[in-house]
């Protein structure tokens, strides 16, 4: 085994206060996800404040499936950085080296995979949401403009999880700092100035993440532990299989998740423009009730990762107890905000005649209030699946991506029939409820048999 010799960017977590290490590597996340969701929530001002209800209204209707490529990414990328976690933490730097050339090679192939579907499945899965037709072709547009940018986005996803993996969460909040505010002025030149519509805010987007994943492959190649001589590229297919072992589920749990919510779209579109616009400024809004969940959720799986790659089980619990309960206090300060200065942050989005601007703005609260109120469920369900997919069970993740379709699906369907349009709401907060029932017996599952066994070799060894 070869010793990993760190950098100062880099991070070891296999030693020191959990509490700090979370803290320290969650907190540069949070901020740039801060950003990034002010450059999304700028979008939707500017599409919806110049562009107009229905501009706002087929942005919204396509954010699920936005979402279904963009988790698709994620998914690759954050799968393959667990096991580059795991490598840092046993420091065993040759066998980093091949993982991260497996991965780098295997990105791109799954980049020009999910490019071709992403282009191919937009129309149809627009028409079987029963996309009201007076905003379709926008809809098309915006999407499509993202789709052709899909390299771009798995350029970035992959560079800031080998960063992350590595404990670096700075330089990922610094790429997203420049990012967004190259955002922010390409939006208003784009949209405002050129007036090249919402392919105008698409285009910005895209530009934002170039630049974000050119400041981390900047940063990466100064990093000595991952840097590979020409026999590190030669293929692997053990490596190989592994690395699509953990991330293929990890994709298809975010494929399934978004398929929940393509379903509760095309239910939402029943219901016309107003319902469609006031989902989507929520949708928007969600970002910020879940950017403390993710930052908390990508700081465990490095946690974790590290922890069980040196076999430091203990250390495991202790972080993760404690990432549980920060993340039930941050849930109820964040919905707390959102009950006091959601209405007017709503009415940021929305334009048009002041009736259906205000029908729009109540639906939007209402939902959000709904949301915030059970928040604490959905930080649970951060903090678990993270952990598990930190120590390499990526399955019982995707079976709550299961859990969560199923609960989401039953809500939206049936609820609406049972007591009215206020069952509209409900449908994520069951969905996360789902997802933790089998999320915290999954890990406590796991843990048990993994202490079970670490037991036993120390008894062996003794």
């Amino acid at each position: 085994m070869t010793s990993v010799k760190h950098t100062a960017s880099i991070k070891n977590m296999t030693s020191g206060s959990p509490l700090r290490l979370l803290v320290s590597f969650a907190l540069p996340l949070m901020i740039g996800n801060v950003f990034q969701e002010l450059y999304t929530m700028v979008d939707s001002m500017v599409v919806g404040k110049v562009l107009g209800l229905s501009a706002l209204a087929a942005v919204g209707n396509g954010e699920w499936l936005s979402w279904l490529v963009t988790s698709m990414v994620q998914g690759v990328a954050q799968g393959f950085s667990i096991r580059l976690a795991q490598d840092f933490g046993a420091e065993d730097e040759a066998h980093l080296k091949k993982t991260y050339a497996a991965s780098r090679r295997l990105s791109a192939v799954c980049a020009g995979v999910i490019l071709c579907f992403a282009l191919l499945a937009l129309r149809p899965i627009l028409r079987l949401m029963h996309t009201p037709p007076e905003i379709f072709p926008i809809s098309v547009t915006y999407l499509g403009v993202l789709f052709a940018g899909v390299p771009v986005v798995m350029a970035y996803n992959f560079f800031a999880s080998v960063l992350r993996a590595l404990g670096d969460s700075k330089t990922p909040l610094r790429a997203m700092i420049i990012a967004s505010l190259c955002n922010i002025v390409l939006d208003l030149l784009f949209v405002i100035v050129f007036h090249w519509g919402v392919a105008g805010a698409a285009a910005a987007t895209l530009i934002g993440e170039a630049v974000s994943s050119l400041i981390c492959y900047r940063s990466l190649k100064q990093i000595d532990v991952i840097r590979m001589p020409e026999s590190d590229f030669q293929r692997d297919r053990t490596l190989t299989f592994e690395l699509l072992k953990l991330a293929m589920p990890f994709a298809v749990q975010n494929v399934i998740i978004s398929t929940g919510g393509l379903i509760v779209q095309f239910v939402i579109n029943g219901y016309g423009v107003l319902y469609i616009a006031g989902f989507a400024a929520t949708t928007k809004l969600y970002g910020l009730l879940e950017i403390a969940a993710i930052s908390y959720g990508f700081a465990l799986t490095t946690y974790v990762g590290q922890n069980y790659g040196a076999a430091e089980i203990k250390r495991i619990s202790r972080g993760v107890h404690t990432g549980a309960l920060m993340g039930i206090a941050t849930a109820a300060v964040i919905g707390a905000a959102m009950f006091l200065f959601g209405r007017p942050i709503i009415g940021a989005f929305i334009s048009g005649a002041p009736e259906d601007a205000a029908a729009t703005v109540e639906i939007a609260y209402h939902y959000l209030c709904v949301m915030a109120a059970f928040l604490p469920i959905l930080y649970i369900l951060h903090i678990y699946r993270s952990s598990l997919q930190g120590l390499g069970n990526t399955v019982m993740p995707m079976v709550s991506g299961e859990a969560e379709l199923v609960m989401r699906v039953l809500t939206i369907l049936f609820l609406p029939k049972l007591i009215g349009n206020e069952g509209l709401y409900w449908a994520e907060v069951f969905a996360w409820a789902g997802a933790d029932v089998v999320l915290l017996s999954s890990y406590y599952v796991r843990m048990a048999k993994i202490k079970k066994r670490h037991s036993e070799k120390a008894g062996e060894s003794c």
